[in-house]
């Protein structure tokens, strides 16, 4: 390295998320001079209480609010911190479903993803992230969706975690639950590997540099110094918004950032008439997936801060710190089959994101009302709050008529957790951004290798389909380096 403001090294790897982090910690144990470049800062799960006001600050973009425009907007959550979304999320994990990889070889000639193909890169992370069921009772927001779905005769399940589950006897369940997200498992294993982490460092700009490789233009957030770095291989990992909005700041590629899909969704805060909610609640862990992937039914983060969240479209936000003892939050997702895009704006730092939902998909958003209300009635619930602006609390089945009347775009909060498929894989250059392997079409050296890659919508929690593709393409790329 020449001083502190130019370096070098082998690979790059920008984005440290759960695409990231295992993108890293793989190339380093195989040898590999690694850099791994994060936005974000380098936080502990200590710093801050799980899914506080003070996590929103610290680990979100944003503080968690940031708008996809279109009829209606969307809002959506990135993380920002070593770590990303694994930091902040519920830790739910599902494989990609088999009816989707055949749906992706299929529409966009991706190679080596069937079921069979897959299946061990699943299992390895599943193991390397220790992923299991609860080994103890579920929460009960949790349950009460569970109760009502099944004596509707709805398929419900217990989803598994990437969770370990520490014996504690000073725990009321006995256990003492540590969420593995990536600075518990991928991150040690990098550094330990000999990696290097620059955080608070955003990069704005790639640049073919000399002798085929690539410069890195970075900023460091705090100082606001430049920091450039030279590499033979870089792998970008920074979400399904900035992987392409660096892409398209650098003019590079074809097909990116024209078909971002995410999963939209709506919410309910449930009232009970008992107390079912607590400040060691936990995460609730089940999903009805009677109608999925069209439409599925979860419970949601329920501490006070989303419980007033919640709470803001029928204006009564200060509820929850008088009843959150019995309520919940909700969601009905669905899986749209709309595209939007990511725009880069001359002079502005952040991209201009646009999704505009179909009609159809306010069909199934009034189905998904429907059912998350019958099965919250069905489970005791006594009100029901609704994410949709000037609507009053419903008390009874008879009254979803008036809430399904306003289920129109200019009144409903739309949101979602779930980006992907700005940059999708596949044989087809058509459609296609990637190789199947994750590299740019025509552009050597350079990958995606985070859920920017997926080909469409999988219906589900994407972090188990990002994990399992990333260490496929990273050990592709090792073993194509292995023949050359």
């Amino acid at each position: 390295m020449q001083n502190d403001s130019r370096k070098t090294c082998e690979v790059c790897v920008i984005g440290s998320g759960p695409g990231g982090a295992i993108t890293a910690a793989l190339l380093a144990e195989a040898g590999m001079a690694v850099i791994l470049l994060e936005e974000g800062p380098f936080l502990s799960q200590e710093t801050c209480a799980p899914f506080s006001v003070q996590e929103m600050t610290m680990k979100y973009r944003n503080g968690g609010i940031t708008p996809a425009f279109g009829k209606p907007k969307v809002t959506y959550v990135e993380g920002c911190c070593v770590g990303g979304g694994s930091e902040i999320n519920s830790g739910l994990y599902h494989r990609t479903p088999p009816a989707v990889l055949e749906s992706w070889q299929k529409e966009f000639a991706l190679k080596e993803a069937s079921v069979q193909a897959m299946e061990p890169y699943f299992a390895r992370c599943e193991a390397e992230l220790s992923v299991s069921t609860m080994p103890y009772s579920a929460p009960a927001p949790s349950l009460k969706l569970h109760q009502g779905a099944t004596a509707l005769g709805w398929k419900s399940m217990e989803i598994p975690r990437w969770y370990k589950y520490e014996i504690d006897s000073s725990q009321a369940s006995g256990y003492l639950p540590v969420r593995q997200s990536m600075t518990r498992t991928f991150i040690p294993r990098f550094l330990a590997a000999g990696g290097t982490i620059i955080a608070d460092t955003k990069a704005h700009r790639l640049l073919r540099g000399s002798n085929a490789t690539w410069e890195v233009n970075a900023l460091q957030k705090k100082s606001q110094e430049p920091i450039n770095i030279s590499a033979e291989h870089v792998f970008i990992c920074a979400g399904a918004i900035q992987t392409p909005l660096l892409l398209l700041r650098s003019h590079l590629g074809s097909n990116v950032g024209r078909s971002l899909q995410l999963h939209p969704t709506i919410k309910i805060t449930a009232e009970f008439p008992e107390v079912i909610n607590t400040k060691d609640l936990g995460v609730p862990v089940h999903q009805v997936k009677e109608f999925s992937p069209r439409l599925s039914f979860g419970c949601s983060i329920s501490s006070p801060p989303y419980l007033a969240l919640g709470l803001l479209e029928s204006e009564r936000a200060e509820y929850a710190a008088v009843a959150s003892q019995r309520m919940a939050n909700y969601y009905a997702m669905i899986t749209s089959s709309a595209r939007g895009r990511i725009s880069s704006l001359p002079g502005y730092d952040d991209p201009l994101v646009r999704y505009n939902l179909q009609e159809n998909d306010f069909r199934v958003f009034k189905e998904g009302f429907t059912k998350l209300s019958q099965i919250l009635f069905e489970s005791g619930a006594v009100r029901l709050f609704p994410a949709v602006q000037g609507v009053a609390p419903v008390s009874s089945p008879d009254e979803l008529p008036r809430l399904l009347a306003s289920v129109v775009p200019s009144k409903t909060n739309v949101m979602t957790i779930h980006l992907f498929s700005a940059c999708p894989m596949g044989e087809d250059k058509s459609k296609c951004a990637l190789n199947s392997f994750g590299q740019l079409h025509d552009l050597k050296n350079l990958y995606v290798n985070d859920s920017s890659m997926l080909c469409s919508a999988p219906g589900v929690n994407p972090q188990g389909s990002v994990m399992a593709f990333a260490r496929r393409n990273v050990l592709h790329f090792l073993e194509s380096r292995r023949k050359a």
